[in-house]
């Protein structure tokens, strides 16, 4: 019959194009990876030419090439660091520097999808902090933080916890809290020179809106006044900011003083993943050998 032959015909027709849907999900993932996607994509090569250091491992996009840069021109080897939301501790802005053996802490309200010190040796190396931040006790995680790795003061810290982000970064300057490098989200969806934030709450849960977070004039207004300048956002989604101490400035030439230059607008579409699906394993061998270090 007719109908029969137009279904087979519209079922060939559909798994074609989901064939072809797959090819260029393939296909997609490659040209991210080679920046080709995102230059072609806007027609232009970055305005910030430090974004061309991005690279991918653990971090959601291109941070890891970025945050690696950053250090290596501050001359940070075997750093320490804290990061105030992690997810369940499979993709976030440090673990790369954990698997280049730096010491540090986490906090955050998930439970890790894998035992950071599955030897149950001393634990001087690393720990994680599992509680909801805010604002009346983010000082005293990172002090229990510091005291478990028995250091005496932060080179990075990075904040993503899709909110009160800028509420917390205000508190750790205000109590002389300076690591030489920040990495917060920002919301980019607001324009420079929009400044803009979300009023703090403390039961404050993001409801996958626009109403989240400050945007990224509202960070380089707070950090200017507090000694920091902008070296990039990371350009393949538009999510994080990088601020560095003034006092290394000069080590970055390239980065324009103009933030309209610095400022990438939300791209995140783009995200992909690719490479090998990531392990457990993997993860577990990283903690395995800081805390052996």
């Amino acid at each position: 019959m007719w109908w029969k032959r137009k279904k087979n015909n519209d079922e060939q027709l559909i798994g074609k194009i989901a064939s072809n849907l797959a090819d260029i999900n393939q296909i997609s993932r490659f040209l991210l990876q080679t920046n080709l996607y995102f230059n072609n994509l806007r027609g232009e090569s970055y305005r910030n030419p430090f974004n061309n250091f991005g690279k991918k491992m653990f971090s959601q996009t291109d941070e890891d090439g970025l945050t690696f840069e950053i250090v290596r021109r501050l001359g940070l080897h075997k750093g320490t660091l804290a990061e105030f939301g992690v997810g369940d501790g499979m993709e976030n802005n440090t673990l790369a520097l954990i698997a280049a053996k730096w010491r540090g802490f986490w906090a955050g309200n998930e439970d890790l999808a894998f035992d950071p010190n599955p030897e149950r040796r001393e634990a001087v190396n690393f720990a994680y902090i599992k509680t909801f931040i805010t604002r009346g006790n983010v000082l005293d995680i990172i002090r229990r933080g510091l005291e478990t790795i028995r250091k005496q003061q932060i080179d990075l810290i990075s904040i993503d916890l899709d909110g009160n982000d800028i509420h917390f970064v205000e508190l750790m300057l205000a109590k002389g809290i300076a690591p030489k490098v920040f990495i917060v989200e920002y919301n980019a969806k607001f324009i420079p020179p929009v400044d803009w934030r979300m009023d703090y709450a403390d039961d404050y849960k993001w409801d996958s809106t626009d109403y989240t977070g400050a945007s990224f004039s509202a960070f380089h207004a707070l950090f200017k006044a507090n000694g920091y300048f902008p070296v990039c956002c990371n350009g393949f989604s538009g999510v994080n900011a990088f601020f560095a101490r003034n006092e290394y400035r000069s080590l970055f030439p390239e980065v324009p003083e103009d933030i309209d230059r610095i400022w990438c607008p939300p791209m995140y579409f783009l995200r992909r993943y690719y490479g090998h699906r990531q392990s457990v394993r993997t993860v577990t061998q990283i903690f395995r050998d800081l805390q052996r270090d």
